[in-house]
């Protein structure tokens, strides 16, 4: 059985939202596993054991949260170079952009030698008073179809061995 994991953080709901809506769209598929874990409690254990990955996170003040960076820091030099070759996707949630936040995830599995399966799917929360910034957030729902078609193309494709 292949294992897609799924790693989260947000603060306000909405990365979350697309993450959980993602892991539904993968969770049809039966030989695949789907484990979603947020950022503070993924290890490179977690990684090593996953056959493909969903990153999903907020951009804040143009760059990926903050959680989800230390996850990285955390877990870059313990499964550098093992993780080769590995399919991965991104979600992001941004008030305007969210195009910085898809760069330096993207330099990061660069470097793991992680290969991009789809376009990072960004969605815009045109948050951008502190008040609207801070707020609990909801995504659309055909922003969730979205993140759930996504998981279940990484997981049909994990399943069949196309990636």
């Amino acid at each position: 059985m292949k294992r897609l994991l799924i790693i989260w953080h947000s603060r306000t709901g909405a990365a979350h939202a697309m993450a959980d809506a993602a892991a539904r769209g993968a969770t049809g598929e039966p030989a695949v596993e789907t484990v979603t874990l947020p950022a503070h409690e993924a290890n490179p254990e977690d990684l090593l054991a996953a056959d493909g990955f969903i990153f999903a996170c907020p951009e804040n003040l143009a760059a990926m949260s903050g959680a989800m960076k230390e996850f990285f820091d955390r877990t870059y030099y313990p499964v550098l170079e093992r993780l080769n070759g590995r399919p991965y996707a991104m979600l992001i949630s941004a008030g305007s952009d969210g195009t910085g936040a898809a760069r330096q995830m993207a330099r990061i599995a660069t470097g793991w030698r992680l290969k991009p399966v789809a376009e990072p799917i960004i969605v815009c929360t045109q948050a951008q008073s502190p008040e609207a910034i801070l707020a609990r957030k909801t995504v659309t729902t055909a922003d969730l179809v979205r993140c759930e078609e996504l998981g279940a193309a990484l997981a049909a494709g994990l399943s069949m061995g196309v990636f």
